[in-house]
């Protein structure tokens, strides 16, 4: 895939880190790299202190480099901040970083030259992928350790993936028939200095995101017909008068899915019940409000994928080099925050809705725990315990991280944003989200069956259908982990979600 700095959209993105594509920048990016390039070159040659240029870095800048010394100073930093703890990053996700890192670069302000981008595109079309640990940024100067360790392995340090084994970074270039860079003045810098790390993982938690919630959208219509819930909650003349984007086609997704459904038709006369929990009447409200945020997040998370955020940064229209803080990612800790509240709460409700489901006095005639023949079997009764536990593990987790700085070297980087590990947590709430929307759909497609003859919508027929090759009727009890498991993998894959019809309009 062709990027074009300042204008990748999200779309694009996630093709990159949902196919593993290979990336190269727009051809028109390159004359702003070469003129970067060479005013630091100038720069470096030059008298004048310039951070990060001919000076150290951070609380060391006002040590003066002296020219030869200029690859020393660059490949120290790589090296000593390659500091990075914990479980390698995934490869997809690392990709991502990458194509992040080009697209910073490609904007023409961070001094590199055109081998540092050759030799990134060149890495992501053979496959050489850094091993990046994914514990160690505070997400301020830059996603530091992490990118660090990404750089070492252009070095030919450090160690990568290629061809599905882990090795020496300078093997995998080798391998790969690539050949590893020295670094000029300030391309260390402007490898590590920048918010790709936190950025990718905030974006593979917003896409995941979108996808949880377009299964909820659908396990909820499915709930809401398995306990004869009402629809006139659902009409769009409600919604418009409030006015939220995200609450109105949340109604209107629901509606459609329950539209021409059996069920619902059976008790538009007669029902005693006067109107349903919150969780069944208030679905667009708070789904809606949760698709509201992540749209939000998604502007955000679209402005810093394109942005550069290393530092200083190269002003070639105004002939200047100028150190400011763009890589403090205070945005981006913002939008993980965001993003983790609207997990937690799709999860929220949709456990509410699996609680009212498996509950006899409140499941308008369904059976116990959704299981034909309860007292001798348990059901779904333990499968809702676990949705419990899960959204409960959800709410601990979505906790804010942004307002949790803390002082780092020397009290120079006195304030910073935790973007990385706020946003690393979203793939483990994800995880989690996927499991209770998948055990929502186990219990509304129980609930479907228990109303036989009567048949629901032809979208909701079909989701169910998607869910019965890999989660049987229920009858006696047995095994369930393994369905359970199934079911969350329908949710994150999307499947459940494409066999209504794929509702593309909630997403990037």
């Amino acid at each position: 895939m062709t990027l074009t700095p300042g204008a990748a959209t999200l779309a694009e993105l996630e093709r990159v880190w949902r196919e593993g594509l290979a990336v190269r920048l727009d051809a028109s990016a390159r004359p702003r790299i070469e003129a970067s390039a060479a005013r630091i070159a100038a720069a470096a040659a030059g008298d004048q202190p310039v951070y990060g240029v001919n000076t150290g870095f951070g609380k060391l800048a006002s040590v003066r480099i002296a020219p030869e010394d200029t690859a020393t100073l660059q490949r120290n930093l790589i090296l000593s901040h390659c500091c990075g703890v914990g479980e390698p990053v995934e490869e997809p996700t690392v990709r991502l970083i990458m194509a992040l890192k080009l697209l910073s670069l490609g904007r023409g302000a961070s001094g590199v030259r055109p081998v540092l981008v050759d030799l990134l595109e060149a890495m992501l079309a053979r496959g050489v992928t850094p091993m990046i640990p994914a514990q160690g940024s505070v997400g301020a100067s830059g996603d530091l350790a992490p990118l660090a360790h990404m750089a070492a392995v252009m070095l030919g340090e450090g160690r990568a993936f290629f061809e599905g084994r882990e090795m020496p970074g300078a093997e995998a270039l080798a391998a790969a028939g690539l050949t590893p860079v020295e670094l000029s003045a300030k391309e260390g810098l402007a490898l590590i200095n920048g918010t790709q790390v936190s950025t990718a993982f905030a974006l593979a938690g917003l896409f995941d995101g979108f996808r949880a919630a377009r299964a909820a959208l659908v396990a909820s219509a499915m709930s809401t017909d398995a306990i004869m819930g009402s629809t006139a909650p659902l009409l769009d003349e409600i919604h418009t008068l409030r006015g939220h984007r995200g609450q109105i086609l949340a109604a209107r997704v629901i509606r459609g899915l329950m539209e021409g459904s059996e069920i619902r038709e059976s008790h538009r006369e007669g029902d005693q019940r006067v109107q349903d929990p919150y969780c069944i009447r208030c679905q667009p409200q708070v789904t809606g409000a949760c698709l509201d945020i992540l749209w939000q997040v998604a502007r955000t998370l679209e402005i810093e994928a394109n942005a550069a955020t290393d530092n200083p940064l190269v002003l070639t229209e105004v002939d200047r080099i100028v150190s400011g803080g763009n890589f403090h990612a205070e945005p981006v800790a913002f939008a993980a925050d965001q993003i983790a509240l609207a997990l937690a709460e799709i999860g929220a409700i949709s456990q509410r809705r699996i609680a009212l489901m498996v509950d006899p006095a409140m499941n308008f005639g369904l059976p116990a725990f959704l299981t034909p023949d309860p007292g001798l079997n348990s059901g779904l009764m333990i499968a809702e315990v676990t949705s419990a536990a899960l959204m409960s593990e959800n709410k601990h987790l979505a906790n804010p991280c942004s307002v949790d700085s803390t002082p780092t070297s020397a009290n120079q980087e006195d304030h910073v944003s935790m973007a990385a590990h706020g946003a690393r947590r979203l793939k483990r709430m994800n995880a989690n989200l996927a499991h209770i929307v998948g055990i929502e759909a186990i219990c509304a497609g129980a609930g479907l069956d228990a109303r036989a003859p009567l048949a629901t919508s032809g979208p909701l027929r079909a989701a169910l259908d998607r869910l019965r090759e890999v989660v049987p009727p229920m009858g006696q009890d047995r095994y369930l982990a393994p369905e359970l498991t199934a079911a969350a993998a329908l949710v994150a894959s999307d499947a459940l979600a494409e066999a209504t019809g794929g509702l593309a309009e909630i997403g990037v």
